[in-house]
């Protein structure tokens, strides 16, 4: 055996580029006794295996081990502790999503084809068409933003259930006038909006008409960012409704030639009562008084079914989202569900002077249309306010996650590590001795 790989080796000439290949036949017991892994030998870029293969000349054999993961990178596994994403600066505008050099290769290439007069090749939706399978996915979305807003207003309404009994005393305030106050908090209670902040968005009939001006901004109602989404991705809600094209639409770089004409846009239903609709349902405003507090039986059941919903919200708007063009601010929250933003002036952040207040739009993360809203867990809602002296030692979650799980839900998998539930907090005077 080794022989023949002396061989297959010697026919191999170092100074020239091409390589003699040859047929190398052999045994399984002779191979196992040729290397630890008997069934996957490698010679150059072939691989050994069922006895038979390929020898080129790049290296005479190597074992071809199995493929390493790092900790944490295996689909499936999670590090033991994990950090949160970094915090952004204000005075800087957010890194793009996609590589701006990718940005910039695709814009070359549609420029070529509207030079060559080639229209642009367009896959629904970005040709105006809906996504079939994408449809069941929307109305699952739909019903689960449903039952997390109704699951946050029980638990709201429930008094055995707080993210904390007290406030901490971290000193992270970066808020007005927080030099004043060293960076302590001021506590006031909160509200659903502060579990599930709201993200708005303009409803659009056609998202590829008119776009919208500052003038005729009031034209349009505003409604969550997440039922934006899933009405574009099929959902059929009778006061918010939204065109549903039967041909593609035509383009040649970015001008649009053929949109299907313009439609005529419904009227807002701001003039139907909306106590009288099932909109209603849709939004965190008078959640609280729209449910009846629960029975302390109910509390987990209640707690666990308001955590499957978030986790069906967040996993169906990453599905949507990455077929769905959706549209964020570089220096805001604001975010427009559409093919491209809106040009209402109503950016107040970081040189909106230079912008005469425009949006500088960009393409959307998850994070920034259902928007996590980490806090700090709390191992013991009883206890002791926590300090910034032990603020290592500490884990955070999502706001909804850390308020179903003091409630008696399970936490999912993937909160685990950056809640560091592995981690004994110390004692103010046994911190120093920690290394």
């Amino acid at each position: 055996m080794l022989q023949t790989l002396s061989t297959a080796s010697s026919l191999w000439n170092p100074s020239q580029r091409s390589a003699c290949l040859e047929i190398v036949e052999f045994q399984r017991s002779q191979l196992s006794s040729l290397s630890p892994c008997p069934f996957y030998l490698k010679f150059g870029s072939k691989s050994v295996q069922k006895g038979r293969a390929l020898v080129s000349g790049t290296f005479p054999y190597a074992c071809q081990r199995p493929k390493q993961y790092p900790a944490g990178k295996k689909p499936g596994e999670y590090p033991q502790n994990m950090d949160l994403p970094p915090v952004l600066p204000k005075k800087k505008k957010k890194p793009y999503p996609i590589p701006f050099k990718e940005i910039q290769k695709a814009a070359r290439k549609d420029k070529k084809l509207a030079e060559r007069g080639i229209e642009k090749p367009l896959q629904p939706p970005k040709n105006g068409l809906l996504v079939p399978e994408l449809i069941p996915v929307a109305y699952e979305v739909l019903d689960a933003w449903k039952l997390l807003i109704k699951g946050l207003a029980q638990l709201f309404e429930c008094s055995e259930v707080h993210v904390a009994h007290s406030g901490h005393n971290i000193q992270d305030c970066k808020g007005p006038s927080s030099s004043k106050r060293r960076g302590l908090h001021s506590w006031v209670k909160g509200s659903i909006n502060d579990i599930l902040i709201p993200i708005e968005s303009y409803h659009l009939y056609d998202p590829f008409g008119r776009r919208i001006k500052h003038e005729t901004r009031f034209d349009y109602d505003r409604i969550p960012a997440v039922v934006e989404l899933c009405i574009q991705a099929g959902v059929d809600i009778p006061e918010y409704p939204s065109r549903r094209r039967t041909n593609p639409i035509r383009m040649i770089g970015k001008k649009i030639i053929d949109r299907g004409g313009y439609v005529e846009e419904p009227k807002p239903w701001r003039a139907v009562d909306p106590s009288s609709s099932s909109i209603i349902d849709l939004d965190t405003c008078g959640a609280c008084e729209r449910f009846p507090p629960p029975s302390p039986e109910d509390v987990p059941i209640i707690a666990q079914e308001t955590m499957n919903a978030h986790e069906t919200v967040q996993t169906g708007v990453t599905k949507l989202m990455k077929k769905y063009t959706v549209k964020a601010c570089g220096y805001c929250s604001e975010v427009h569900v559409g093919p491209w933003g809106h040009n209402a002036k109503l950016c107040g952040e970081f040189k909106h002077q230079w912008r005469d207040g425009k949006h500088g739009w960009q393409d959307a993360t998850v994070s920034e249309v259902f928007p996590p809203n980490y806090v700090w867990h709390v191992q013991d809602p009883k206890g002791p306010p926590m300090r910034s002296a032990l603020k290592r030692y500490y884990g955070k979650a999502p706001a909804v996650v850390e308020l179903c799980m003091q409630a008696g839900a399970q936490v999912p998998r993937r909160y685990k590590p950056m809640m560091r539930l592995d981690i004994i907090v110390p004692e103010s005077e046994e911190a120093s001795l920690v290394a």
